[in-house]
């Protein structure tokens, strides 16, 4: 009796459901169900996969709500890629209807993953997941404190105009600048030193301290973390230790980039082409991972602006040949993309 064919699956992950559906090699639909996103429910989709003699499964919110899922299947030894959203509705404008439920969206993922051959597995668990949840968690605090920066501007421009004359807008965050706004409001006119308003900028300074103080704690946090993943990362100029956990724990497993142009492609930096006929040339990638191209440009901006660097010099050259300001920058991220992806592939302790 001959063995079974291999089986493809696509999974559509929601907060409380996960809905399955089994195709063939020819992209037919098996079979397909709806699961509970739970623990449980976990569980009995692994059975009711292995009972289809499924060996891939591709999953559409392989990092958020499919994420415990995801990582079950893959410590059975099943092997699980991420379905990006945007396939799915590539993918979904080629059925024949147009409709969207949660199976046809499964059958859509199945059929992704059976047809793609370089979709990413989910992020690997251990060092890379801590050093994520470290970035993000840091990410969130410095959105807030920006937020209640830009607030207070806003109430000290009502409680004490003309504020601006009495303190230098730079370095507003710093607690210094900090305890000099709160001596600022205690003369506050509109209000008094007892005032509603006066009251409630105080409170935003104090919730601004609290933040410096957390990010600081983080950012110790995330340099020792940096530094158990062995990375090297950090010899190139213009990336700290925040800067190459962003990073790692955007990139995961550098492994699954199997040469430098996939990495550029992946953060954006790789020109995508544009060339009809006789006309070749090549257009802005505004595509791949935004906080991977930003890290690259944040790089790009300090080396150019370091004197007698190699960064600076590669960017006047790319400038001498003829390039604008933007390309020149351009070619410059790309450049350091190479450099980044090769210090990547000998980082030893991701997981």
């Amino acid at each position: 009796m001959p063995a079974p064919l291999p089986r493809t699956a696509g999974i559509d992950s929601h907060k409380d459901t996960l809905t399955a559906c089994v195709i063939d090699q020819t992209g037919r639909q098996i079979t397909s169900r709806t699961f509970p996103n739970t623990e449980a429910g976990h569980a009995q989709t692994a059975v009711w996969l292995t009972e289809h003699q499924t060996t891939q499964v591709g999953i559409e919110g392989a990092g958020s709500y499919g994420r415990r899922l995801a990582v079950a299947l893959m410590n059975n030894g099943t092997n699980v890629v991420e379905v990006p959203p945007q396939m799915t509705a590539q993918g979904r404008k080629r059925q024949r209807t147009r409709q969207k439920t949660d199976h046809t969206d499964a059958l859509v993922i199945a059929r992704v993953a059976l047809r793609e051959d370089n979709l990413p597995p989910p992020r690997p668990q251990g060092q890379i997941e801590n050093l994520r949840a470290l970035v993000v968690y840091r990410r969130e605090l410095v959105a807030s404190k920006t937020a209640d920066i830009n607030r207070l501007h806003a109430d000290l421009t009502q409680l004490r105009p003309g504020y601006q004359h009495k303190l230098t807008t730079s370095g507003l965050a710093s607690p210094k600048a900090l305890e000099r706004m709160r001596r600022l409001l205690a003369g506050s006119s509109g209000g008094g030193s007892g005032g509603v308003q006066t009251q409630i900028a105080r409170d935003r300074i104090l919730r601004i301290k609290q933040h410096h103080r957390q990010i600081t704690r983080l950012n110790t946090q995330i340099s020792q973390a940096v530094r158990a993943t062995g990375t090297t990362l950090t010899s190139i100029y213009g990336i700290g230790d925040v800067l190459a956990a962003e990073i790692l724990a955007e990139v995961g497993d550098p492994q699954r980039f199997s040469t430098k142009a996939r990495f550029a492609m992946a953060n954006g930096t790789a020109p995508v082409q544009a060339s009809s006929g006789r006309t070749i040339r090549h257009r802005l990638n505004r595509g791949g991972n935004r906080q991977l191209n930003r890290a690259l440009h944040y790089i790009a901006i300090t080396q150019i602006a370091h004197r007698g660097g190699e960064g600076r010099r590669y960017y006047k050259r790319r400038l001498e040949q003829g390039k604008t300001r933007q390309e020149a920058i351009r070619c410059l991220k790309r450049h350091i993309s190479n450099r980044v992806y090769k210090h990547l592939q000998n980082t030893p302790n991701l997981t």
